[in-house]
């Protein structure tokens, strides 16, 4: 009995502000500001490459949780044409996914926090149901870096990025800008218009997170089909920082969780 007391004053509240100072690292990584809090969010450029192919190139611009400037060269397979286009001035893409996994992060913070100085935990259970709440909320947010939005060729065509480049994206390019773990990825997707006399069967592709050549759509009484996929990427080593404190984090969570149960188990089960 004394041993819990002690574990539920004392150990608890180490671990919480264990967890309150990792994860208040992993919030500092997403917010990035130059000079202490209050200063402007730094720019941070990235090469965007693929081993094995030059058909896609670019230097890309994060500005926290925003792609402040794009700048692509595509060489067209067809005729080796060298296209260029780059993000409108005026204009900034939001990174959906940046965005809620660092509130997702916030709001654990919050939990971990809202409660008076000189708090004492009286249960088991109180510590578990906080424990489940935290854990939730970093789930949530390693689940945003990890697993990107799987969009339709009409969703991607119809998306506010298409209209973000100078010059105007030719009517035959598609290309979607994700997070997947710590990568910052780019698709461009090469299309070619199918023929009403066209003998193939067409079939509308559902949502993907990338989509294969020979995925066809319909968008505006126009069939498409996809000819060509470049992919490419790069690694932004804060997204790598975030996902190792969230590993972390939800592993202290477990462990506190395990140590707890085991002396709900002994309460339960002693014999009288």
């Amino acid at each position: 009995e004394e041993e819990f007391k002690w574990l539920l004053q004392e150990e608890v509240h180490a671990v919480l502000k264990q967890l309150q100072d990792i994860l208040k690292e992993a919030s500092h990584r997403f917010a990035l500001p130059t000079s202490g809090s209050g200063g402007a969010i730094k720019q941070e450029n990235f090469v965007l490459s693929t081993l094995g192919t030059d058909q896609v190139k670019g230097v890309l611009t994060l500005q926290g949780d925003a792609l402040c400037q794009a700048d692509v060269n595509l060489k067209m397979p067809r005729n080796n044409q060298l296209l260029h286009f780059a993000f409108r001035e005026d204009k900034q893409w939001k990174l959906q996914q940046i965005q809620d996994a660092r509130n997702h992060v916030n709001q654990a913070i919050y939990l971990l926090m809202n409660r008076d100085v000189n708090y004492q935990f009286k249960t088991g259970s109180e510590v578990l149901k906080l424990m489940d709440a935290v854990m939730l909320q970093l789930s949530r947010a390693r689940n945003r870096l990890t697993t990107p939005a799987t969009l339709t060729l009409p969703e991607i065509a119809s998306s506010g990025l298409t209209k973000m480049f100078t010059p105007a994206l030719p009517p035959d390019i598609l290309v979607n800008f994700y997070i997947n773990l710590n990568k910052l990825c780019l698709t461009v997707y090469q299309l070619h218009v199918l023929q009403p006399s066209t003998t193939k069967n067409f079939k509308p592709a559902g949502g993907s997170i990338l989509h294969n050549p020979g995925a066809m759509f319909e968008i505006g009484n126009q069939r498409y089909e996809v000819s060509h996929v470049h992919k490419v990427e790069c690694v932004v080593p804060w997204l790598n920082d975030a996902l190792v404190f969230f590993t972390v984090s939800l592993q202290l969570c477990q462990q506190l969780k395990d140590k707890i149960s085991v002396f709900s188990s002994y309460w339960n089960y002693r014999p009288y």
